[in-house]
């Protein structure tokens, strides 16, 4: 299998080898930034124990919140795929689009013009200047791989993403689909 680059909109899958960081364990990241300046990502398929409406009073409506990284976990972001009614978006790759005006998602969300599947919340990021990256990828701790499933990840069919993408993987990755999270309990 060729190494892929990392890129925005490209994926990093961890490795099984990754045990016992609570934060990138099993984790799949979708990079929503890449340039000198640093990396950034989120966590796509770990939700949380609440939802949207109640971290944010104002929401009438329950959306899925995940656990985006261990960067900056005060603040709320949001990926989505609706550019036309979202102001001040930032287009990622493939049709996904980050951030935008937050008051007018939830004016949105509210009067019920914005699904579950075209919006997902983020409480913190994934980031990394860029040499931390380039080690981690030489340590082997993620695999890149391109975003084939951009209209999964915003789904909320992604709590086993990374189970299907070991199985995807192939080459002896597949056995760890179905390993339990902790060896031990093996």
């Amino acid at each position: 299998m060729e190494a892929l680059l990392p890129d925005r909109g490209k994926l990093l899958i961890s490795e099984p080898s990754i045990i016992g960081d609570a934060s990138f364990s099993r984790s799949v990241i979708l990079l929503t930034e890449y340039n000198d300046d640093g990396i950034v990502g989120f966590i796509i398929n770990k939700p949380l124990d609440f939802t949207l409406d109640e971290l944010v009073p104002e929401i009438n409506q329950e959306f899925e919140v995940y656990d985006g990284g261990p960067v900056s976990t005060d603040n709320l972001y949001f990926l989505h795929r609706i550019p036309e009614l979202i102001p001040d978006s930032h287009h990622i790759n493939d049709g996904i689009y980050w951030g935008g005006d937050f008051e007018t998602v939830s004016t949105l969300i509210n009067s019920n013009q914005i699904k579950n599947d075209q919006i997902k919340f983020f409480l913190g990021y994934s980031g990394w200047e860029r040499n931390q990256l380039d080690l981690e990828l030489l340590s082997n701790s993620w695999i890149v791989t391109d975003n084939v499933d951009s209209v999964k990840v915003l789904s909320d069919e992604v709590h086993d993403f990374w189970k299907i993408k070991m199985r995807a993987l192939g080459n002896g990755y597949e056995i760890w689909s179905n390993a339990p999270e902790n060896p031990s309990y093996n």
